[in-house]
């Protein structure tokens, strides 16, 4: 399933219903849907594999590691479009250049994507996103579950296990051998791509997010450890957000974590944590774009979300 965004929630529910194996590339179906759809799963005894390049690498590092061994996921990131551009340098260039900022967010500096998860990425809420997929699709607790900005998407992210020795998973920057990996296993397949040369690329780097720069991974952390619908208003919310800034509404970019979080804090006194039903995660997200659209004109004069 790669319909972009929770449009893919109600199709891939459907094709579980009929005993269909899938093959995950849209993290939003189990960002919203997670308290639904992995009961689903079990139910009808499919397979859910990851077609994305980091859950794949963290599949792909998990075989042969026994029931209980894994310690700890570790998410890499590229950074997105803002990675080289500190926290006040981002800011100033919001407030004194919001075109150019629009400009650079649409754009990746390494992989060719689509609009709505190239700007994920630069806000870095894609990879919040990643971690509740993580949480959901490995059993992993969330304070288990680091993001890690590694500028050459070479490591596509990487396991721990219980013995604290590190698995990666290596490969240039290209979809297809996730793709390739999550329709072909538990087999390896002969394919005609460029192998990867350690000796061309030369160096590998590694450092930590800044949460101030991209307050949306915190958020996302928050919506995930609350669990129940609070997951479905944080991913519509960034969907409507997302969409909103792309469409030059007069949205900043600093405001999409300022809706998000407002739409989280409001979603507070109707949150629901058990026996979350299908009704229930469709009401929210519809309830999270309605919050966003009529807060926009008031979230645009804000101040900076705090940390």
């Amino acid at each position: 399933t790669g319909i972009v965004g929770a449009a893919g929630l109600l199709p891939t529910i459907e094709a579980i219903k009929l005993g269909k194996d899938i093959a995950l590339a849209n993290k939003e179906t189990l960002i919203s849907g997670g308290p639904v759809i992995n009961p689903l799963v079990e139910k009808h005894g499919i397979n859910m594999l990851p077609a994305d390049s980091e859950h794949s690498a963290i599949f792909q590092c998990l075989q042969g590691v026994p029931p209980g061994g894994l310690r700890r996921v570790i998410l890499t990131a590229s950074g997105g479009a803002f990675r080289d551009f500190s926290k006040d340098e981002l800011f100033k260039m919001c407030e004194e250049d919001p075109r150019a900022v629009q400009k650079k967010a649409t754009t990746h500096p390494n992989w060719d994507m689509g609009a709505k998860i190239t700007l994920d990425s630069a806000t870095m809420m894609n990879k919040g996103l990643e971690v509740i997929e993580a949480h959901y699709l490995f059993g992993a607790s969330y304070d288990d579950i680091d993001i890690v900005i590694h500028p050459q998407s070479i490591v596509h992210s990487m396991v721990e296990t219980q013995d604290t020795s590190c698995i990666a998973q290596l490969g240039w920057a290209d979809m297809r051998l996730p793709i390739v990996y999550s329709v072909s296993w538990p087999h390896r397949l002969k394919m005609p791509y460029k192998p990867l040369n350690l000796a061309e690329i030369g160096s590998l780097t590694f450092k930590a997010p800044d949460t101030e720069k991209y307050p949306c991974i915190a958020l996302a952390y928050e919506a995930g450890k609350k669990g129940g619908t609070m997951t479905a208003v944080l991913n519509a919310a960034n969907e409507a957000a997302n969409e909103m800034f792309r469409e030059d509404v007069g949205l900043g970019f600093l405001d999409i974590p300022k809706l998000i979080e407002g739409a989280m804090e409001a979603h507070k006194e109707d949150f629901k944590v058990d026996d979350v039903t299908l009704d229930d995660i469709l009401n929210c997200d519809a309830w999270a774009r309605e919050y966003v659209a009529e807060n926009t004109k008031n979230v645009v004069k804000a101040p900076i979300l705090s940390t």
